[in-house]
C-alpha cells in the first residue's frame, strides 16, 4: 500500500479515493483563509491545518497553499508513532485555576482551586446569583470606583498558548444583586464586553478564549463601563498545544486571540468539560454544551454509539472521542440549521465535526452527501462524512475562516443524497491583538505613579495605552509598527491634584512630545534630566510649588517651543540660554515666582554693594595667597628633601670622585676626609707644615 511516493490530490469533498491515498482537502474561502484537511484513505490519519501552515515535524502536518512537494507515504506511519511517542512523553500541561475570594484551596466535585492570588486590589464578597454550571461556589471578587477604572490579574506562567477561562456573577455586597456591566481584556487587548441580559444564559456567564502569552504573565483586566462593578468568581488558564488552532498566519498567530462565541456537541445527553468525557489534560478541559434548543429544522433527532472512534485525541486539539459518539441527524431529507448571535463585520474560524456512526447503516461513500451553508452562502458543498474519512467510526474535521457582515452566523446544514448529520460545532470571533506599550515606558510609568501621587480613579494599571477603549488617564501614546509596540508621546497631567514630586525618572520617557502637569501641588525641584528629553516641544509646570533654581540642561532642548513656568516657588536667574528663547518665536512665562531674576518681565537679579565687592575681593586675595604661601612650602620642602638625598650620595660629591680609590671601601673615604681637614687644621694653628698623608 505504501511502496511509492504519491501525488497530493486536490479532492473534491465527497470524493473516494483507494485505500492508501493521500487526501488533500482544499476549499478556498469567501473572504477568509482557505481550509486544508489531510487525511489517507482507510488509514487511522486526520490532520487538518489552515492555508500556509507549515507543521511537518508535529502531528504530520504538511505546508499548505502555494505548495508543490511531493509526500513519502512510507513516511506517515512512522511519523504519526512519533507523534504518539512524543505525545505519551510530553510534561504535563500549565494549568492555574483561581477561585476568585477565596483565602485557602478549593475543592469542588471535578477539581482542585486555588486560593485567590495574582490581584491588583479590590474587595470579596458574596455570591448569591447561582448557575448550574458551577453552583458550588459561594465567593467572587470585584472592584469598585474607589479601586479605580481598571484592576487586573497577573498571574504567571510559562510563555505558551492558553486557554483562559472566565465564571461572572454578583452579588449583594457588591452590585446589591444587580447585573453589572464591565468589559474584560486579555494581554491589553479587548476580549468580551457584557452587556445587559448576560447574566441570564451560560454562552455569557461563562466566557474563554484562545491566545498565546509571551511576556511570562498571563494578564486579564476588568475595566469599569460605569454601569455596577466588575466582578468574578472564577479564572482559568490552561495550557495548550502551541500550534492548536493554528489559524494559518505562521508567526503572526501569536498576534490573534480566539473568542469562543458557541461550543456544541450535538446530540450530546449533557453538558460536560473536556476533562470530564475523558480529552487529554492538553486539550485545556475545552467545555462542551448540548445543542438543544440551539437548532431548528424538521425530523430532527439523537443518536448515540458506544464503538471507539479512529482519529481523536490527537495532537495538537485532543478532541475527545465522546463528541464524535453522539449526533444530531435528520429523517427523511430534512435540514438542519444553528444560529449563532454574534459582533458583525468581524472575522470568524469556524470548525465542523463529523464521524459517519457505523450502526447508522452507511456502508459505501456518497450514501449521504450534504453542503454547508452559512448564512445562505455555500461554505463546504458535497460534503461525503464516509468518502473523507475512509470508512465509518472515523472523525472528520472541516474549518474555514471567514468575514461576517450580518449580526448573526446561521449555519445550514443541507442534504443532497441521504440525510443530515452532524457531531460537533465550534465558534469562534478571530480577534486582531493589540500591540502593547513598549515595556521600557511602562516602567518608566510605573516609577513615577507613586512619587507623584497618582490616584487609584486615573486607572495606571495594566498597560498604559491599551485596550484603547481603556487607557490610563493621562497618558497620549503613538503606535509605531516599526516597533511593534505604543510609545508615551505625552504627559496630559494637568488639574489633578497632584502633590507628589517629579523624578528623574521621567527622562526614561525618552518619546515625550509634551508634558503638561499644570494646576497641581507638585514640589521639588525640576529634574535636569528633563534636558534629556530631545523630543520635548512643549513643557507646562506652571501653578505647581516646585522650588530651587531652573536647570541649564533647559537649554538643550532645541525643539522646546512652548516652557510655562509661572506661578511656582523656583529662584536663582533664568539661563541665558531660555532667556532667549523668546527672541526665536518660543513662548516662555517665568512669572509669578518672586525670587526668579534675569530677564524682562521679572526683577532684575541684585546688584552688589561697594562694601559687598570689597569683602569679595579680599577674600578672594587672601584666599589666594594662601594657596600661593602652601605652593610655596610644599615646593621647598620637596628641595630640602631633594637636597639630602644629594648628601647621602657621596659618589655624586666632587671631593669623593678625587679622593676615593676605585676600589676603596666607604668607610675609608670618609676617614679620608676626616684626616685631610684634620691635617689642614694643625698646620693653620702651629703656622708648621703638617704630616704628610698617604696619597690616594
Amino acid at each position: 500500500m505504501w511502496d511509492e511516493e504519491m501525488e497530493l490530490q486536490d479532492a473534491k469533498v465527497g470524493q473516494s479515493f483507494s485505500p492508501g491515498s493521500l487526501i488533500l482537502l482544499s476549499r478556498p474561502g469567501n473572504g477568509g483563509a482557505s481550509s486544508i484537511h489531510l487525511l489517507t484513505a482507510q488509514q487511522d490519519v486526520l490532520l487538518d491545518s489552515e492555508v500556509n501552515a507549515t507543521k511537518a515535524t508535529e502531528a504530520g502536518r504538511l505546508a499548505a497553499g502555494n505548495m508543490g512537494p511531493r509526500v513519502s507515504a512510507m513516511l506517515l506511519p512512522v511519523v504519526l508513532a512519533l507523534v504518539w511517542s512524543v505525545s505519551a512523553q510530553a510534561p504535563a500541561p500549565t494549568e492555574v485555576r483561581i477561585a476568585c475570594g477565596t483565602k485557602e484551596k478549593y475543592q469542588t466535585p471535578e477539581r482542585l482551586w486555588d486560593k485567590d492570588w495574582g490581584y491588583t486590589g479590590g474587595s470579596v464578597g458574596n455570591l448569591t446569583a447561582e448557575k448550574q454550571r458551577d453552583s458550588d461556589f459561594t465567593h467572587l471578587r470585584y472592584w469598585t470606583m474607589t479601586d479605580g477604572p481598571n484592576n487586573c490579574y497577573n498571574i504567571t506562567v510559562p510563555n505558551g498558548h492558553y486557554v483562559f477561562r472566565f465564571f461572572f456573577s454578583f452579588g449583594q455586597a457588591d452590585n446589591s444583586n444587580r447585573e453589572p456591566q464591565f468589559d474584560v481584556s486579555l494581554e491589553g487587548t479587548l476580549a468580551y464586553s457584557l452587556k445587559p441580559a448576560w447574566s441570564n444564559t451560560d454562552d455569557t456567564s461563562y466566557a474563554d478564549s484562545l491566545l498565546f502569552v509571551d511576556d511570562g504573565t498571563a494578564t486579564a483586566c476588568f475595566h469599569s463601563t460605569g454601569h455596577g462593578n466588575p466582578a468574578v468568581v472564577t479564572i482559568e488558564i490552561l495550557q495548550l498545544y502551541e500550534d492548536a488552532y493554528d489559524l494559518g498566519f505562521g508567526h503572526w498567530n501569536h498576534h490573534y486571540l480566539l473568542n469562543a462565541m458557541s461550543r456544541v456537541s450535538c446530540g450530546a445527553g449533557k453538558d460536560a468539560y473536556g476533562t470530564t468525557l475523558g480529552a487529554d489534560p492538553w486539550g485545556g478541559d475545552r467545555y462542551w454544551s448540548r445543542d438543544v434548543y440551539k437548532y431548528e429544522g424538521d425530523n430532527i433527532a439523537t443518536v448515540e454509539t458506544t464503538q471507539p472512534i479512529r482519529n481523536v485525541n490527537i495532537r495538537p486539539q485532543f478532541y475527545p472521542e465522546a463528541i464524535y459518539q453522539g449526533a444530531t441527524i435528520t429523517k427523511f431529507g430534512g435540514s438542519v440549521s444553528y444560529a449563532f448571535p454574534i459582533e458583525p463585520s468581524q472575522n470568524y474560524s469556524i470548525w465542523l465535526h463529523f464521524a459517519e456512526i457505523g450502526d447508522l447503516g452507511i456502508t459505501a461513500p456518497g450514501q449521504r452527501v450534504f453542503d454547508v451553508l452559512y448564512n445562505d452562502e455555500v461554505l463546504f458543498p458535497d460534503v461525503d462524512i464516509y468518502a473523507l474519512a475512509g470508512g465509518p467510526n472515523a472523525a472528520v474535521v472541516l474549518n474555514k475562516t471567514l468575514l461576517v457582515d450580518g449580526k448573526a452566523l446561521t449555519l445550514k446544514f443541507k442534504p443532497k443524497v441521504g440525510d443530515i448529520l452532524v457531531c460537533a460545532i465550534e465558534v469562534y470571533q478571530v480577534v486582531e491583538r493589540e500591540f502593547p506599550t513598549k515595556a521600557s515606558d511602562v516602567w518608566a510609568l510605573k516609577a513615577l505613579k507613586y512619587p507623584m501621587g497618582i490616584p487609584p480613579r486615573m486607572g495606571w494599571i495594566g498597560d498604559p495605552c491599551v485596550p484603547q477603549e481603556h487607557p490610563w488617564d493621562g497618558i497620549a501614546c503613538r503606535l509605531d509598527y516599526g516597533q511593534k509596540s505604543r510609545l508615551i508621546t505625552g504627559l496630559e497631567l494637568q488639574n489633578e491634584g497632584l502633590r507628589g514630586i517629579l523624578t528623574n525618572d521621567i527622562s526614561q520617557l525618552v518619546y515625550l512630545d509634551h508634558i503638561n502637569l499644570n494646576d497641581n501641588s507638585i514640589s521639588g525641584p525640576i529634574p535636569a534630566s528633563i534636558g534629556n528629553l530631545n523630543s520635548l516641544t512643549r513643557l507646562d509646570l506652571a501653578n505647581n510649588k516646585f522650588n530651587g533654581t531652573i536647570p541649564e540642561a533647559l537649554g538643550r532642548l532645541d525643539k522646546l517651543t512652548e516652557l510655562y513656568l509661572q506661578n511656582n516657588e523656583l529662584t536663582g536667574r533664568v539661563p541665558a540660554t531660555l532667556a532667549a528663547g523668546p527672541v526665536r518665536g518660543a513662548s516662555f512665562n517665568f512669572v509669578g515666582n518672586p525670587d526668579l531674576c534675569g530677564i524682562p518681565g521679572l526683577k532684575a537679579c541684585k546688584r552688589l554693594s561697594a562694601g559687598a565687592i570689597f569683602g569679595i575681593i579680599i577674600g578672594v586675595l587672601l584666599g589666594s595667597g594662601f594657596l600661593v604661601l602652601c605652593g610655596v612650602v610644599v615646593w621647598k620642602r620637596r628641595e630640602n628633601i631633594a637636597r639630602a638625598h644629594k648628601i647621602m650620595s657621596p659618589r655624586e660629591a666632587p671631593y669623593a670622585a678625587s679622593h676615593t680609590r676605585a676600589n676603596a671601601p666607604v668607610k675609608d673615604v670618609q676617614l679620608s676626609r676626616f684626616g685631610s681637614f684634620t691635617e689642614q687644621r694643625l698646620m693653620s694653628v702651629s703656622g708648621g707644615s703638617a704630616p704628610q698623608s698617604p696619597k690616594v
